[in-house]
């Protein structure tokens, strides 16, 4: 079967196609999936670009859906023909976080979803939405759920709440779709007007671009009249960690999912503690988390933005686009 592999030394350089045995067929307790399609996320190119022999012959890749061809014996909630996606965390099936690290995530940790076909335990895996392309459902694995998570889950959003999302990124497309679907007001920001004109077709209700307005905490205020935000969705980490503070309201919700700024830096605890924020850390969600959302999809007709497809040879391309910046929404692979 076609798959990628990191070579000797790491980064996208050294991504190398090869030919590995087939898996064979799923033992007892284990599907069979022919993965059809796969996804871009921060923690992939991470991965993928670390120099080093780290990751060396490690298969990339954290996103994967396709068809089940095949249950061992004991599989009762699949049967051949379904179209399934993956789980970010394989062993994290419900209740409280079960994992502080990447050690069994695929793509990290294990061999992730850059080949054509995985025998897996069934429970690595969900049913995707009715009517998804398999582009389309692999991009919930990663970007999807950590968007679910931090506005639903976690955040208990409602209508009427008002959410601030940083960037065009999968994450926070994602929020905004969710947010919006569920009867939220949204606050965008980026660096592109361009940009911003497609949030706003995608429903945005009010549009900042930062380098313009580097205050955008402050502007953010201004709008929802001195009151701030319920939610933000920090993408960023520390370089706009102290922006989002400034733009919540006091006892407002802040789910720092990323640190495209950087891993440290200064926090503003004194702002926190006067605004009693309530900030939490988060990477992605359960298998049950997953079901929810493939459910709410279903119900709210929700779908996803693409930005472009690249072939899985072309993995390394793939991942300089995403580099770039130049993307919006989701990067995805076909297998």
């Amino acid at each position: 079967m076609r798959a990628v592999r990191i070579g000797t030394g790491g980064g996208l350089d050294r991504l190398e196609t090869t030919d590995l045995p087939d898996p064979g067929a799923p033992g007892p307790g284990q599907i069979r999936v022919r993965i059809h399609a796969s996804s871009l996320n921060y923690h992939d190119y991470g991965v993928a670009s670390a120099e080093g022999s780290r990751f060396a012959g490690r298969i990339p890749l954290s996103d994967g859906a396709g068809l089940v061809e095949a249950v061992g014996d004991g599989v009762t909630e699949f049967a051949p023909g379904d179209a399934v996606v993956s789980g970010f965390f394989p062993l994290w099936l419900d209740g409280p976080p079960t994992s502080g690290d990447f050690s069994t995530v695929p793509g990290d940790g294990v061999d992730g979803y850059a080949r054509e076909f995985v025998v897996t335990p069934a429970s690595w895996f969900t049913r995707a939405p009715r009517g998804y392309s398999h582009a389309e459902a692999a991009t919930l694995t990663t970007a999807g759920l950590t968007a679910w998570r931090a506005l639903v889950v976690d955040g208990g959003l409602k209508a009427g709440d008002s959410v601030l999302v940083l960037g065009t990124g999968g994450v926070s497309i994602f929020a905004l779709q969710i947010a919006k679907a569920m009867g939220a007001t949204v606050v965008a920001t980026s660096s592109s007007d361009a940009k911003l004109e497609r949030v706003r077709s995608l429903g945005a209700d009010h549009l900042i671009n930062y380098r313009t307005t580097p205050e955008w905490g402050e502007a953010v205020l201004r709008w929802t009249g001195g009151r701030g935000v319920d939610h933000v969705v920090e993408v960023g980490g520390p370089g706009t960690l102290p922006q989002s503070i400034a733009a919540v309201r006091n006892g407002g919700h802040i789910s720092l999912i990323g640190v495209l700024t950087g891993r440290g830096g200064a926090v503003p605890t004194a702002a926190m503690m006067v605004k009693q924020v309530r900030l939490q850390g988060l990477i992605v969600g359960s298998r049950r988390h997953q079901q929810d959302f493939v459910r709410a999809l279903e119900a709210t007709g929700l779908r996803p933005v693409i930005d472009r497809s690249f072939r899985l040879e072309a993995l390394a391309e793939a991942f300089r686009h995403e580099e770039s910046g130049r993307h919006f929404g989701k990067i995805c692979v076909d297998v």
